[in-house]
């Protein structure tokens, strides 16, 4: 399999056998992310977050869908909590308010559909 660490732009990662997890990698304190595809009808990124890391209450307008591919992560949707796991997704609907706190370290695919 091709070195994903030579990839240097989302162009890069076109036509190449790739494991989704490993295109953003964890660090100390902080969370990740990295933009892997941009259409006018929407994007696809891989975010990895260290341990108690979290992203405040926002909203989008447009539907995301959250696809859990490591670990742990607390996500609030219109104060509601849902715990998800490796494996597990949910939708984020659009105009709704919600935020993220990783239990332990987490990565996800975060794909996000423009209406």
């Amino acid at each position: 399999m091709d070195n994903i660490k030579t990839a240097k732009s989302a162009d890069d990662l076109k036509a190449r056998a790739l494991v989704l997890a490993d295109l953003a990698q964890y660090q100390p304190g902080a969370v990740v992310s990295r933009e892997i595809l941009r259409k006018k009808t929407g994007t696809v990124s891989v975010f990895a977050f260290d341990k108690g890391e979290e992203l405040s209450e926002h909203t989008a307008p447009f539907d995301a869908l959250a696809f859990a591919l490591d670990g742990r992560v607390d996500i609030t949707i219109s104060g509601k909590i849902h715990r998800l796991e490796a494996g597990e997704m949910i939708i984020m609907p659009a105009g709704e308010p919600h935020a993220l706190k990783a239990v332990g370290r987490f990565k996800m695919a975060l794909i996000m559909i423009r209406t």
